[in-house]
């Protein structure tokens, strides 16, 4: 089964984050994705740009309405993804735990409902 792994942090803190652990962090991202390619279950993944780039679209009435920024206002924004085919959820949520992302924020894990 295909998930998708939401990966969920605080922009705010990030920008905050000295240039020497961004580079740590990303380092073990790359890790991360040789492994999970390694074990054949990564689908494909990319990082997010933040909040303040995305447009949420409506329609309300039969007419298309457009707001700067997310949908809902929250502490943690989704600031990239994964697609992964596991065997099972408890496999999916073993990789999740592996995402670097889960040590300061969350991953959704959800099944993707195959069209």
């Amino acid at each position: 089964m295909r998930y998708i792994m939401l990966i969920c942090n605080d922009e705010v803190a990030w920008e905050k984050t000295p240039d020497d652990v961004r580079a740590a962090n990303t380092a073990e991202y790359e890790t991360f994705m040789g492994e999970m390619g390694g074990r054949n279950v990564l689908q494909g993944g990319e990082r997010l740009r933040p909040v303040a780039d995305a447009t949420t679209v409506r329609v309300r009435d039969g007419k298309v309405v457009t707001v700067d920024g997310p949908f809902a206002e929250t502490k943690e924004q989704i600031g990239g993804y994964f697609v992964v085919d596991c065997k099972d959820l408890d496999e999916a949520i073993e990789i999740a735990g592996k995402i670097p992302g889960a040590r300061d924020g969350s991953i959704e894990v959800r099944p993707i409902w195959e069209m």
